[in-house]
């Protein structure tokens, strides 16, 4: 990181390299910013492994701290703003996690007033910590703090000194990421492995040194941090975002930096696209590459010619897709496009392990320099096949040209506005509620996409106004049901002939309280 960061800045000093509505920082400007942020973290305890945690919006300071940790060999560890105080805790915990970064507040989140309350403490003020706990952390930060201070020459000559001594094998970041059976995991990956896998896919995503990028991904996921930040950095392009997207907003900012390559979740493209209708907002600037919606009917290609980028956390974003300013060959339509450099792709059967033909569906593995390095507090043996390969646990299959087709995942995982919905660390939240005695989770298909929906057995009468008050308590705003049906048993809930619950059915069964208010419960 560091190498890259004076790279940019001796070639290209006073171009911007992050704009939000309120600030703007170029490649130079960035480079001694986090220099000195690096300098001030130095000071105060961190060094070369020390894993540091960031949780704040996405804006121009996001990016200057997350450099400024990385560049000295510590280890960036991105949280969610969504987590709750039990959520957070048990991320410190899982990362072991020795300083934490925190803004005060953002959006009626007070992070580390949550995190006390899970301790049993009445308050955490930046600075040192030594509590059974949290006995990871040593100490917390306020976001101020790390930016404002002047180091001194001593504590710049250290940060100096580590700069020079990381190694494309150290870890660079850890990434939080669902795992299969609910709780969240921490994907790790080096600096090599996480620039290689950006810049390998640049060319498909269409980003230059020209490019002006948008992207409402926050910065915590990997959609964010590497298809966001590390793009741009990599390319020598300027990166616009900002802490709340909303129509109207958003689109200002489109104009007003002359935004170029608009990416990110279809559903945003579309509402933008909708509103700018009745605007006089000029989007002129937007080109091929850029989300659909937002882009002139005769530049969109035809449905399902442009690649389906396709990757996830432990891959470190997209890791098969095609150029998305360019039609696929029509036999590989409504593919993800094929495999980057660097990525091995193989099918396996899902009960045996056994590579299968091309045309065949089963699981898909990856193998390469671009996989992560593990998953934190888990072993090498327990992540990855004997011959090196990680099986994701997606269904597709590769065609004779190569080309990629994902056909859904294995288990029954969901995405909600582009965050992993996980049924079975739901339905464990919802069962911790005084009176919820079982809890049946998966989505439901509206308007705006999939909906978090719940059945529940009760032992006292509930309205979904009071569980969905009670599940905002344990869990982040994305995984709280917003349909739910409250049963006094059971018997309702629809099973197959192995006693197994019948997914399907209960989907069907939740989608009615969409549209019904005679039923036990509401939408």
């Amino acid at each position: 990181m560091a190498a890259l960061i004076r790279a940019r800045a001796d070639a290209t000093p006073t171009k911007d390299m992050v704009v939000d509505p309120a600030t703007r920082v170029g490649y130079r400007e960035l480079d001694a910013s986090s220099r000195r942020i690096a300098a001030t973290l130095v000071d105060g305890g961190v060094t070369a492994g020390t894993r540091v945690g960031l949780i704040m919006p996405n804006n121009t300071g996001w990016v200057q701290i997350a450099v400024a940790i990385t560049r000295i060999g510590a280890v960036l560890v991105p949280l969610s703003t969504l987590l709750s105080g039990a959520e957070l805790r048990a991320q410190i915990h899982a990362a072991s996690i020795g300083h934490l970064i925190s803004a005060d507040e953002f959006r009626g989140h007070r992070y580390l007033d949550a995190l006390a309350t899970t301790i049993g403490e009445p308050a955490l003020e930046p600075g040192d910590i030594l509590h059974p706990g949290l006995p990871s952390l040593r100490r917390t930060w306020g976001v101020e703090e790390v930016t404002g201070a002047e180091p001194t020459a001593r504590t710049r000559a250290v940060a100096a000194a580590l700069e020079d001594a990381v190694s494309p094998s150290d870890t660079m970041v850890i990434i939080f990421t669902s795992g299969s059976s609910g709780p969240p995991k921490g994907v790790l990956h080096s600096h090599g492995g996480a620039l290689a896998a950006v810049a390998s896919g640049l060319a498909a995503r269409c980003i230059t040194s020209d490019s002006r990028l948008y992207l409402p991904m926050p910065f915590f996921w990997v959609g964010g941090f590497g298809a966001g930040i590390l793009s741009a950095l990599i390319a020598g392009a300027t990166l616009v975002t900002e802490e709340i997207p909303a129509p109207d907003t958003t689109l200002q900012l489109l104009e007003a930096e002359k935004v170029t390559l608009f990416r990110g979740w279809p559903d945003q493209a579309e509402a933008l696209a909708r509103r700018s209708g009745s605007t006089d907002v000029d989007l002129s600037s937007l080109q091929p590459g850029s989300l659909p919606a937002l882009m002139p009917a005769a530049e969109r290609g035809e449905p399902g010619s442009r690649a389906n980028l396709f990757g996830m956390t432990e891959t470190f974003g997209p890791y098969s897709g095609y150029r998305l300013d360019t039609p696929m060959p029509r036999e590989s339509w409504g593919s993800c496009g094929t495999p980057f450099d660097g990525m091995e792709v193989r099918i396996t059967d899902i009960e045996t392990g056994s590579p299968l033909s091309c045309g065949m569906q089963g699981q898909i593995e990856v193998r390469g320099p671009h996989v992560m390095q593990g998953i934190c507090g888990r072993s090498r043996e327990d992540v990855f096949t004997p011959d090196g390969f990680y099986p994701t646990g997606d269904l597709g299959y590769l065609d004779d040209a190569g080309f990629l087709f994902h056909r859904g995942r294995i288990d029954d995982m969901f995405k909600v506005n582009g965050a992993t919905v996980y049924p079975s660390e739901v339905q464990a939240a919802l069962k911790t509620i005084d009176g919820v005695e079982n809890a049946f989770v998966t989505q439901v298909d509206g308007d705006a996409g999939p909906r978090v929906s719940a059945a529940v057995i009760c032992s006292r009468a509930f309205d979904p106004v009071e569980l969905r008050s009670a599940a905002k308590e344990l869990l982040s705003s994305f995984k709280v049901p917003t349909v739910w049906l409250v049963l006094e048993s059971d018997e309702r809930i629809p099973r197959g002939g192995t006693g197994k619950v019948d997914t399907a059915r209960l989907r069907d069964l939740l989608a009615r309280q969409i549209h019904s208010t005679t039923m036990e419960g509401t939408s």
